[in-house]
């Protein structure tokens, strides 16, 4: 993938953990919040910021000093 498709696809990225958040905080404050779901939740978004920490990565070089 080159910077433009690696931009694009960490956007994308960062705007489905912000959506997640969304949902997990909603589902958090319902009266009897589903814990299976809550936990699965989660589980999406350190899996998203582990793959968006990963594209970061890619799009910055390394500087040796």
């Amino acid at each position: 993938m080159n910077d433009v498709e690696l931009d694009g696809r960490l956007d994308l990225l960062r705007m489905e953990h912000r959506d997640l958040d969304a949902a997990i905080s909603a589902l958090a404050d319902a009266g009897v919040p589903d814990q299976l779901q809550l936990a699965r939740l989660k589980k999406r978004k350190l899996r998203l910021r582990d793959e968006i920490a990963l594209i970061e990565d890619e799009l910055v070089p390394d500087i040796i000093a």
